[in-house]
């Protein structure tokens, strides 16, 4: 995307981002930029920094240093504008377990909606994401993990935001609603304009599903590019080889 004054500016853009939590520095100076409608995939080992940049990139965490700006917005400066555009699916997220699945949706949309014929728009849109049928007639508390899982991304992209940030999107799904569930994915980026910026431990679905892939280990960016890059800079088949090359499980 190009500003007024002809500027290229970024969905997301990260400048020498440094989160300490105590002793440990969970981000080390990352650096990243996604564009406008891009899937861009954050992949690394348990402990890298995913899920704390994520919370930095959504507003949930202040970083101890570095910039995150998104569409424009600063997330520090400007949270509430920032939270505007994006929507956020934890790796770990509840739902309202006595209510059914549509009662939960009507209620997460209201919160959003500008009006009532808005808000049966966007739950109907949500009904279909979720895949569950009749099944949204149920409590919540009777769903399986997989079917709230389904639940909770039919909540995050109802409203087509701008940036949907996805922690490991697909967990908990067997493979038919897995695949399901990354076809919406890539609907949205690719007919709505919708930027994603997913973290998942499948690289299967980060190969199949990004556009570029960025790799972290110890809280620092160590290879992007797109799944074709990245597998031919490293001479390897797929990206699960990379990853075990770049952090070093061979």
């Amino acid at each position: 995307m190009v500003s007024e004054e002809g500027i290229m500016t970024y969905a997301l853009e990260a400048k020498d981002l440094v989160k300490v939590f105590g002793n440990i520095k969970a981000l080390d100076n990352l650096s990243l930029k996604i564009s406008e409608g891009e899937i861009y995939g954050l992949i690394g080992p348990n402990g890298a920094g995913k899920t704390t940049s994520l919370r930095v990139f959504s507003t949930l965490i202040l970083p101890t240093s570095g910039s995150v700006v998104v569409f424009g917005h600063d997330v520090v400066r400007e949270p509430v504008e920032v939270r505007r555009l994006i929507s956020y699916l934890p790796g770990e997220a509840g739902a309202y377990k006595n209510l059914s699945g549509y009662e939960y949706l009507q209620f997460m949309g209201y919160l959003s909606s500008e009006n009532e014929d808005n808000l049966t728009r966007i739950v109907e849109e949500a009904a279909k994401i979720s895949g569950l049928g009749e099944r949204l007639k149920d409590r919540v508390k009777t769903y399986s993990t997989g079917m709230k899982r389904r639940l909770l991304l039919a909540r995050t992209l109802m409203n087509k935001p701008k940036l949907a940030v996805l922690d490991e999107p697909t967990s908990g799904l067997d493979v038919l609603h897995a695949y399901h569930v990354r076809g919406i994915i890539k609907q949205y980026a690719k007919e709505f304009g919708v930027t994603v910026l997913l973290s998942s431990h499948n690289m299967l679905e980060v190969e199949h599903v990004c556009d570029r892939v960025g790799l972290i280990d110890k809280g620092r960016l160590v290879a992007e590019g797109t799944p074709a890059e990245l597998k031919e800079k490293h001479k390897a088949a797929n990206l699960e080889e990379v990853f075990a090359e770049v952090a070093g499980l061979v």
